[in-house]
């Protein structure tokens, strides 16, 4: 059974540096839960063009670049996935989303949007996460969905958005 989930955040940093900082994947780990030690095992790069500069970022993972990282799904346990996710479609500092070619669900797609959006008195960047997934398992996915899954998809966000500042600073 197909899930939809949507996270949103503003951030006080210009729309190019928080673009900037999540097309790298060298950042990733950076904004996953310490307890899940996510570490980036390989990265087949493409560069995206970007429009202002006719050129790609060296470092920013472009449309058909694939991610492989690997994770603790049970923070206190030593036994690690491996997720391998691929960027599907990029529009340089609007959206990027990425596939998961393998790993824990049975489908996923995550888009992240961008916007420069001002908030009283405060020039910023609103941050949108869409995802939509599906377990797989029948009952017993839904199950997971619901005791664990969701809720763990909630914390990492919760997370995120609690450190991103000081990661963008």
């Amino acid at each position: 059974m197909p899930e939809h989930l949507e996270f949103e955040q503003w951030v006080p940093f210009p729309l190019g540096r928080v673009f900037g900082f999540f097309s790298n994947p060298e950042n990733l780990a950076r904004i996953m839960p310490v307890s899940t030690a996510t570490k980036v095992e390989s990265v087949r790069l493409v560069a995206p063009e970007s429009p202002a500069s006719g050129q790609g970022d060296e470092k920013a993972a472009g449309a058909g670049t694939v991610i492989i990282t690997s994770f603790r799904i049970f923070p206190l346990l030593p036994f690690r996935a491996q997720w391998i996710a691929r960027i599907a479609e990029l529009e340089w500092n609007h959206y990027f989303a990425d596939v998961q070619e393998k790993g824990p669900f049975k489908t996923w797609h995550h888009r992240h949007e961008f916007a420069e959006e001002t908030r009283p008195g405060n020039n910023g960047t609103r941050i949108r996460d869409i995802i939509d997934y599906e377990i797989g398992w029948g009952v017993l996915g839904a199950v997971a969905d619901a005791l664990f899954v969701r809720r763990q998809m909630k914390r990492m966000f919760e997370e995120r958005q609690r450190r991103l500042p000081s990661l963008l600073a």
